[in-house]
């Protein structure tokens, strides 16, 4: 361990995902792997080619950067679809790398269309309409302005997709809305056939519509938080399998390990502050992971980790690079020892659940805020 924590990523788990997909979404529905946000936290790297191990041939990433490190860790060519911002001056090199990208408004289609035109390579587009989430897409007057620039220059661009984004799919609060997007896009879809034009492939489900609304995975789907393990919420999970065993397994775990051991009296405050006061003489141990870590400042006194195979509360304030867990119960506990931040640890384990439903944060949101510069250790 090079740092002062380090991830893992189980190999067993990601392929049991994988392939639990492939079962229920069928053979004809393409799944477009999401590895935006450094693959929702688990390391680019190190998961793209575990993706690609398991047959995984279309990747989507935010932005320009994430695109190239993804191709950077492929073994082979695979299709690569940019679904946000890419700065105008890495249009070409896009092109010219062969990525694909959304078109969700008129100045980047503009903007494309004198680029493929100077370097002349076609541009593989995908057609970003808004259907109703109102976030971003062109609007139908837009993609009829979009239709005439395109079939007036067919030489300059590949239609590799229709697009939409639902909102909120994990809820059936939207359902109303929902069907109301796939309708507008459906809508959306005559009206781009209608103009001569036939996307190579229909895509508006992310993992939580996938499940929910099947009639929604059409040609292919972007699977992002399912393939990790995790269900786009408890509704969404009870909606589809209606029983209590999880079929997903998780793929990241988090460790550190005890640096110092101190012992504490009775009325003695702990660590910052006067947050935490022993009421009664402790042990403590200090475990060098803190909020500039990954580990939020909102878990003060409210944290747990495994040591020892017990849990132990975290007192006292998060630091930018230390916790403390009180261990007063642990006999044998020592410098060096084993410390699960998330994952199991003989039987017991801890949850990323576990930390939203202390913080008030989302899975994603706990996955995501863990640096890109912590190892990651496949096994």
């Amino acid at each position: 361990m090079q740092g002062s924590s380090f991830i893992t990523l189980k190999r067993e788990a990601l392929q049991n995902n994988i392939r639990f997909l492939k079962k229920k979404l069928g053979k004809h529905v393409r799944i477009s792997s999401v590895v935006k946000a450094n693959a929702y936290g688990h390391g680019i790297e190190q998961i793209v080619p575990m993706f690609e191990e398991e047959g995984i041939n279309h990747f989507s990433v935010f932005d320009f950067g994430e695109a190239v490190r993804v191709q950077n860790s492929l073994k082979n060519s695979r299709d690569i679809m940019i679904m946000g911002w890419i700065a105008d001056e890495n249009i070409a090199e896009t092109i010219k790398r062969g990525i694909e990208f959304y078109i969700f408004n008129m100045n980047r289609l503009n903007v494309v269309l004198e680029v493929a035109s100077e370097i002349e390579i076609k541009a593989k587009i995908h057609l970003e309409v808004e259907t109703g989430m109102n976030r971003s897409g062109l609007t139908i007057i837009e993609l009829e302005e979009a239709i005439s620039i395109i079939k007036n220059n067919p030489q300059f661009f590949e239609i590799k997709g229709l697009c939409t984004h639902l909102a909120g799919a994990e809820s059936i609060s939207n359902h109303v809305r929902i069907q109301k997007q796939l309708k507008t896009y459906h809508k959306i879809h005559s009206i781009l056939i209608k103009g001569g034009i036939t996307p190579e492939y229909r895509h508006v489900a992310n993992s939580a519509a996938a499940f929910v609304y099947p009639k929604s995975r059409l040609d292919m789907v972007r699977i992002g938080i399912m393939q990790y393990g995790f269900w786009s919420s408890t509704e969404t999970f009870l909606r589809y399998t209606h029983r209590d065993k999880d079929p997903l397994q998780r793929i990241l775990g988090w460790r550190s390990q005890i640096m110092s051991i101190k012992e504490v009296k009775k009325g003695e405050f702990v660590g910052y502050g006067i947050s935490f006061l022993a009421q009664s003489d402790m042990k403590t141990a200090l475990i060098p992971v803190g909020y500039s870590g990954g580990y939020s400042r909102s878990l003060s006194n409210r944290g747990r980790v495994l040591i020892n195979g017990h849990r132990c509360g975290v007192i006292g304030m998060v630091n930018m690079n230390m916790i403390i867990a009180n261990v007063t119960e642990l006999q044998d506990v020592k410098v060096d020892d084993d410390v699960v931040i998330i994952g199991m640890q003989g039987n017991k384990e801890i949850k990323v659940s576990a930390f939203s439903d202390i913080s008030d944060s989302l899975n994603y949101e706990i996955l995501t805020h863990l640096p890109n510069n912590v190892e990651r250790v496949v096994i």
